[in-house]
């Protein structure tokens, strides 16, 4: 058998274990009180700088310090005039993207090495909450598994962990992907800008913002190997961060973690769940036409479903053959005659009238028969 097909089934065995671990020890995510904002498609935010695209985000939707806990045992309280900490997280409808905007004040910045050691954004995603391991230290085959071939099989693969710098030193990447899937960290896929005036050692405020994208299988050869998470309204997802500081000391001066659990960063199951959040009704109009249509396989019908937003009381579809039905959800078949056609569904409700025209997003035509 061929290395790399040995490699994937080896893969495919560390991972069950992983979940069936993660299940014995029943760590579950807990809570469900975290938002995602949902932006609306003509106000997506650019990665660049200005954060006056957050100003439409609330402040129900912020998670600050007072949310998370330093556990190194170093504080037993909070003290914004040291520590202070903001984070938002946003999402849109059609992509697979996370973005955060974080925002902190330090009352001493340390950024003045190449290595790992920098005030740090910690933070993991779990896309399908499918929990569990997901770096090499915590897998479960530890037996039949090296630590070094769980590096290549089962980091990051399922949950992505990303140590992003606060600020980085000139000169250094922006960010530690935790795995082989270093191409996370570049276009498309992400994009990052920061904004802040001290220097290394002083106290200050800084503010980021970035974008990842969420993967539910995370592939080490790359994104045509891998699987996006599928993003929709009221989803939950698996989410966390941790806030490393440095003060200038040899070791950390504090780990604020919003997990009550200090090994989130490698276990899925230790996250806390987010929900991503319905577009809010500002951005809407009252009522909205909209659908989509299932073909059923090997037939000319055509079963519709209406999602439409709003109160609706009533609906006309026009199936662009001559026919027309006042159904929510008809089912049509088309006869012989065309093979593509332009369907329009009209709906009215107290607060108004809307319709929805798709052109030629309907084909009913058999391509064997046709050959």
């Amino acid at each position: 058998m061929k290395r790399s097909n040995i490699l994937a089934a080896a893969s495919a065995l560390l991972i069950s274990a992983a979940f069936a671990g993660a299940q014995t020890a029943e760590i579950q995510p807990y809570g469900n009180d975290f938002k995602v904002f949902q932006f609306p498609r003509n106000a997506i935010p650019r990665i660049d700088g200005d954060f006056s695209d957050w100003e439409i985000v609330p402040d129900s939707y912020a998670v600050g310090i007072d949310q998370m806990w330093d556990d190194s045992g170093k504080h037993s309280d909070i003290d914004r005039k040291t520590l202070d900490i903001k984070v938002k997280v946003g999402w849109v409808e059609g992509f697979s993207r996370l973005y955060f905007y974080y925002e902190a004040y330090d009352n001493y910045w340390d950024f003045d090495q190449l290595a790992l050691r920098n005030d740090t954004f910690e933070i993991v995603v779990d896309g399908d909450l499918s929990g569990g391991p997901h770096i090499a230290e915590q897998r479960v085959a530890d037996k039949s598994h090296s630590e070094i071939d769980a590096f290549f099989e089962l980091q990051n693969v399922h949950a992505q962990n990303y140590h992003f710098m606060t600020p980085p030193t000139p000169g250094k990447d922006w960010t530690m992907v935790w795995g082989q899937q270093q191409w996370l960290k570049e276009l498309p896929w992400a994009n990052y800008a920061y904004d802040y005036k001290f220097e290394h050692g002083q106290d200050g405020v800084l503010r980021f913002e970035f974008y990842v994208t969420v993967f539910d299988y995370c592939s080490p050869d790359g994104p045509l190997s891998s699987r996006q998470s599928e993003f929709y309204s009221g989803k939950n997802i698996g989410l966390c961060w941790a806030v490393i500081d440095y003060d200038g000391g040899p070791g950390n001066s504090g780990f604020w973690n919003l997990s009550k659990w200090h090994k989130m960063y490698g276990n899925a199951s230790m996250e806390r769940v987010f929900t991503l959040m319905p577009l809010e009704k500002r951005f809407r109009k009252s009522i909205e036409a909209d659908w989509s249509f299932t073909r059923i396989e090997n037939t000319r019908v055509v079963a519709f479903r209406d999602k439409s937003y709003g109160e609706i009381t009533s609906w006309r579809w026009d199936f662009g053959d001559g026919t027309f039905s006042d159904e929510k959800n008809p089912v049509h078949e088309y006869k012989e005659d065309g093979f593509h056609y332009v369907v329009t569904l009209y709906v009215e409700g107290p607060e108004g009238s809307d319709r929805r025209c798709k052109v030629w997003d309907v084909c009913v035509a058999d391509r064997q028969q046709a050959e």
